[in-house]
């Protein structure tokens, strides 16, 4: 039996990810140890989503280990001997970031390097998949000429149609210390796959969503979103008068991806992974879509700043993982991901 060692194994993308490959019949290997709820307060504990896993999955096994632990992680490692790893422990959140600098480096940066060097120690063959964002790009996507429309904000060169893709430069730019520190790490899984001829790619997440979102106000768009609407709680629209626009990509249709990856691994890749264009919303749009849902309107205040270093429109470009994956494309729709996300919520 296969072996997959999943680190932010509780989180919304290391949890599909679990679920997905048990599924396919691997043993699941989860590292968490709920620093999300430390980032985050009571809201962002993912405490549940481990209760979750251990209770849907006979083949998996929980090991409760801070990424920034490199002794306990190479050790970890040697002992599984896993046949793949995916990597999608971080701290999630460019306005927190500002607030703890240390905390958000040596998680994102130095904790994916001991990740890395772990994975280097045991095995040089194996592939490894690390959830970067497009927080990479900074805030370069904003320099690219705009047009408003009623409701959103869209690019205005043609060059642009299909949204952002992986050559787009990160140079140059405000990033926010969480991007800076996610580009560090995102530069090093590269290196380590050319380096050392490892099988490595970066996925540069849109918003990346979907029902098992413990979502906040610092992170996790549409799950916030949908948790205020439910809640008839005050949601604060920052900047860009609500009509800033993100492609919204379920962690299902993400951990299919990693599944074609894994089947055929690359050298040093980078992808940016969203929902595409046919999967854009706006913020006032997201309202709608989640009111038809709920029957309840929105709750919300505006404030005129926007978030330092946030897109105006950013939506990934999908050309170059079609092309490099042909059996893999979007399933979920933005319509079916928030109709998703309110009914957990609900449950929840």
């Amino acid at each position: 039996m296969k072996k997959l060692l999943v680190t932010g194994s509780s989180g919304l993308i290391g949890s599909e990810v679990c679920m997905h490959f048990a599924h396919l019949g691997w043993e699941i290997h989860g590292i968490d140890n709920n620093q999300r709820a430390v980032f985050f307060g009571p809201q962002g504990d993912t405490r549940w989503n481990q209760q979750r896993l251990a209770s849907t999955l006979p083949k998996f096994v929980h090991h409760e280990i801070d990424i920034r632990d490199r002794d306990a992680l190479l050790a970890l490692v040697k002992e599984i001997q896993p046949d793949a790893i995916v990597h999608t422990a971080a701290q999630p959140s460019h306005d927190r970031a500002a607030a703890i600098p240390f905390d958000d480096f040596d998680t994102n940066a130095v904790g994916t390097l001991n990740m890395l060097e772990a994975t280097r120690q045991y095995a040089t063959t194996i592939p490894f998949v690390h959830m970067s964002t497009n927080k990479v790009y900074g805030d370069a996507p904003n320099t690219i000429p705009m047009k408003e429309l009623d409701t959103r904000w869209d690019y205005a060169d043609e060059a642009y149609i299909n949204g952002i893709a992986e050559n787009f430069t990160i140079d140059q730019s405000k990033h926010s210390l969480f991007g800076a520190s996610k580009v560090a790490a995102d530069v090093m899984v590269q290196e380590y796959g050319r380096y050392f001829g490892m099988p490595t790619c970066c996925l540069r997440g849109g918003c990346l969503t979907g029902p098992n979102h413990s979502g906040v106000e610092l992170h996790g768009f549409l799950s916030y979103l949908v948790k205020c609407n439910l809640e008839e709680k005050q949601y604060t629209v920052f900047g860009y008068k609500g009509k800033q626009v993100r492609d919204n990509i379920h962690s299902f249709d993400v951990a299919r991806f990693i599944e074609e990856f894994i089947k055929a691994p690359r050298f040093g890749e980078v992808y940016n992974i969203g929902g595409g264009k046919q999967n854009t919303c706006s913020i006032l749009e997201a309202f709608a879509i989640t009111e038809k849902f709920t029957v309840k309107k929105m709750v919300y205040t505006y404030d005129a700043s926007n978030r330092i270093g946030d897109h105006i429109c950013y939506y990934s470009d999908l050309t170059k993982m079609k092309q490099h994956y042909p059996n893999w494309d979007i399933t979920k729709t933005l319509e079916d991901t928030i109709s998703e996300i309110v009914e957990n919520w609900k449950n929840r």
